[in-house]
């Protein structure tokens, strides 16, 4: 019997996996069953390379606190539940221990500068009137870059860059450094200096902030697409600076990741 269709108004879902594998049950598979296992996992990521979703992404984790990580977009809820079972059935059973999962949907920042936000520096700040060709024009373009923006961040299509780090966070609610007690306008002023950091990584880092408030004990997840590690480090480092992060930012478990083919993961493991 098919799952529900549960479908997001706007946006998809994302779950993040994190695997290591039982090596002493591995050792003992019958012959052919490690060729049989690669051969069905490459066979279920090839079904699976949608530019947003469906989506498969496969890595192998930097460190002992994974062996394999999976990124898995999907625009209904049960594709993505079936997928995480399909990933898991390429498997030999009980080979396969979850040490981290994350779920979570996109969603569009309620920070973002604003269409009305626009007009108003343009009148305000490049003292263009309302009536004027110029002003006409620069909105339109503004709009055209706003709703790219907000598609992307709905849909996303994620580069196949070399290194992906992931980690969840929250903000803070713990006296006077409790985000939630600010005002709309305070927060709104305090994540534009914010993301203005992020911006000056454009071409080294490619954020991916997903929301998964009420449904994790974390409210967002953070994925980072990279090239090199020090770009990891980099912006995460400054980024603690931002009051946004200093005062109110909690993180949760890092993962660094390197991206794979399944070929390369067998021989990585030694599987």
């Amino acid at each position: 019997m098919a799952l529900p269709v549960v479908k997001l108004d706007q946006g998809i879902h994302v779950m993040h996996l994190f695997y290591t594998i039982d090596r002493d049950l591995w050792a003992d598979l019958p012959d052919g069953t490690s060729e049989e296992t690669q051969e069905k996992l490459e066979a279920l990521l090839a079904a699976n390379t949608g530019p947003c979703e469906p989506r498969i992404d496969l890595y192998a984790t930097v460190g002992p606190k994974a062996d394999v990580a999976f990124m898995v977009f999907a625009a209904e809820l049960g594709v993505l539940m079936q997928l995480h079972r399909d990933l898991e059935n390429c498997f030999p059973a009980g080979s396969l221990d979850c040490v981290y999962d994350y779920v979570s949907i996109t969603e569009l920042s309620e920070y973002a500068t604003s269409e009305e936000d626009s007009r108003q520096m343009l009148i305000n700040q490049e003292k263009l009137s309302p009536d004027s060709d110029e002003f006409n024009e620069r909105l339109a373009a503004i709009r055209k870059k706003i709703g790219e923006y907000e598609h992307y961040r709905l849909y996303p299509e994620m580069p196949t860059w070399e290194v992906m780090g992931f980690y969840p966070m929250l903000k803070r609610r713990e006296g006077s450094d409790n985000w939630y007690s600010l005002d709309f306008e305070t927060r709104k002023k305090l994540m534009k200096g914010h993301a203005t950091v992020g911006r000056k990584y454009a071409g080294r880092v490619s954020q991916l902030i997903s929301s998964s408030t009420g449904l994790d004990e974390w409210e967002w997840g953070v994925t980072l697409m990279a090239h090199q590690v020090d770009a990891l480090r980099d912006i995460v480092y400054e980024m603690r600076f931002d009051e946004v992060t200093a005062r109110f930012g909690g993180f949760g478990p890092f993962y660094v990741n390197l991206r794979v083919t399944t070929e390369q993961l067998w021989e990585h493991l030694r599987l």
